[in-house]
């Protein structure tokens, strides 16, 4: 059985998905990029504070969900350049504590709305 959540904690989404989907355990979350949800407008002030509403907007499904980072387990993470990796890891370890979640960085093309970092995870209680 599956369960779709979603919350106006974090930004709506911007196409025929939804924020996560909870299924036997897991939580499979989509991407999220800078947008903070009490304005709609973009975060982009610094790489780091970009990286940091990201990771406000995956604290708040998560926690929709009733998880928490300490319940991830897969990340992958898009950047638009890979001289962003350095600044960007380093506010994302900020958010986990012990047990890191496996994960890949990769660098491509263009991301929506012209954002410079895009985060997806996945967490699993069991």
């Amino acid at each position: 059985m599956k369960r779709i959540i979603n919350t106006t904690n974090a930004p709506a989404p911007i196409g025929p998905y939804n924020q996560a989907v909870m299924a036997n355990g897991f939580l499979f979350l989509s991407g999220q990029v800078a947008i903070n949800p009490e304005t709609g407008g973009l975060t982009q002030s610094s790489i780091t504070e970009e990286t940091h509403q990201v990771m406000r907007n995956i604290k708040a499904v998560l926690l929709e969900a009733s998880y928490g980072f300490e319940d991830v387990v897969k990340t992958t993470i898009f950047l638009s350049d890979m001289a962003l990796f350095a600044e960007v890891n380093e506010v994302y370890g900020s958010y986990f504590e012990t047990d890191f979640p496996a994960r890949e960085t990769v660098a491509v093309k263009g991301l929506p709305k012209g954002v410079n970092v895009e985060i997806s995870m996945t967490a699993y209680k069991g």
